[in-house]
């Protein structure tokens, strides 16, 4: 293929997808995902501010930030029991 061809494909792509619009329903699925997330490594983080007088510390990364997001409280209490019994 030639990269003209491959060029002109893109911008008409980009082109259709500025005159349609773009699918609104993963915009929103991901948008959700993210928010959640972004809440998820909040609760870690007041948790961990709160949490180091007691000697508590529960790492800030992808896997807690998903638990901890996407379960909220409960998630955060689960992640906490396991750094207790299991850690």
């Amino acid at each position: 293929m030639s990269s003209t061809i491959i060029v002109i494909s893109i911008v008409l792509l980009i082109g259709i997808l500025l005159i349609a619009g773009a699918p609104l329903t993963p915009m929103k699925f991901l948008a959700n995902g993210a928010v959640k997330v972004v809440i998820g490594v909040l609760f870690i983080f007041f948790f961990n501010v709160f949490g180091a007088s007691m000697g508590l510390h529960i790492p800030i990364n992808v896997f807690t930030a998903l638990i901890s997001g996407f379960l909220g409280l409960p998630g955060l209490a689960s992640l906490v029991a396991i750094h207790l019994f299991v850690l």
